[in-house]
């Protein structure tokens, strides 16, 4: 069974990650998880070495500060933090004074709980990088079921290397003939609180989406095994240059059946379909 990541990070793979990984190598030496986000994929596949990477430098400091402690003092500094700030499902206030110490400090530790809180569990910053997520009234906590995905989680990232940089500043040269490297950008397509260039990131333009095929096109010429998902269909759109890589390049194309009715860009039209899909160069 599959370990779920303490987190519910936009975008996650957790809900398909079987059907994902149907289509992985079976044997893996070196792992490359390009866009990693909360970790769901990196935690659960099976390599001799693991890169996990992300450009939000906050959630990637949050991984390391789990990775960096046990999960006594973790769990410990978690559970003395909701005492200390009172937080709970309905004391709103609270939880906006915890929010502005946060915004000062820049605790991780902090960030991970502040999380806990908020609304649907997102991680959501303003320009400045303030973290602006509302309250989660009477729906967010830290709960039973985080704290035994904490420490579970815990037991998987002991060995993976993290990174927090830019998809084309990733030092790609540490892939070899036979590697494997996994690339769940944000999608053109679709527009989230991590592409859409409001939240202290830059937005995901048509331009990246280039840079990232240009990339995975030079790794397949050197050897190196990839999948990337992504999505050629939503609200009527297509994606018309990545469908035009897939057929120039001969890649194969797996269906991923998933259904987006809880997802925020979902819409009532029902001929308006999302078709999400795993592009694989092997």
């Amino acid at each position: 069974m599959a370990v779920k990541a303490p987190f519910n990070y936009i975008g996650n793979k957790y809900r398909i990650i079987n059907s994902i990984q149907e289509c992985f190598p079976e044997h893996i030496d070196t792992f490359v998880d390009l866009f990693c986000g909360g970790c769901d994929v990196s935690i659960n596949t099976q390599a001799n070495t693991i890169y996990a990477n992300d450009i939000n430098y906050h959630v990637i400091g949050i991984l390391e500060e789990f990775q960096k402690y046990d999960v006594e003092y973790i769990l410990d500094y978690i559970d003395n933090t909701i005492e200390k700030w009172q937080l709970s499902k309905t004391n709103e206030e609270a939880y906006k004074s915890f929010r502005n110490y946060y915004n000062h400090t820049k605790n991780p530790l902090d960030l991970y709980v502040l999380m806990c809180y908020s609304f649907n569990y997102q991680f959501r910053f303003n320009g400045n990088h303030d973290y602006n997520n509302p309250f989660g009234r009477n729906r967010s906590s830290f709960n039973e079921v985080m704290r035994n995905n904490l420490i579970l989680f815990k037991q998987q990232i002991e060995d993976i290397h993290f990174s927090a940089c830019d998809f084309c500043d990733f030092d790609y040269g540490i892939l070899n003939t036979g590697d494997f490297i996994y690339a769940d950008p944000p999608y053109l397509l679709t527009c989230g609180s991590y592409n859409d260039g409001k939240r202290g990131f830059r937005g995901w333009t048509e331009k990246d989406d280039f840079d990232l095929m240009r990339i995975l096109t030079e790794l397949s010429d050197r050897g190196v095994n990839f999948a990337l998902s992504n999505v050629i269909e939503h609200k009527g759109c297509t994606n018309d240059a990545l469908i035009e890589w897939i057929a120039d390049s001969g890649y194969t194309v797996h269906g991923i059946n998933f259904n987006y009715n809880n997802c925020n860009y979902h819409t009532n039209n029902r001929e308006n379909v999302t078709k999400e899909v795993l592009i694989t160069n092997y």
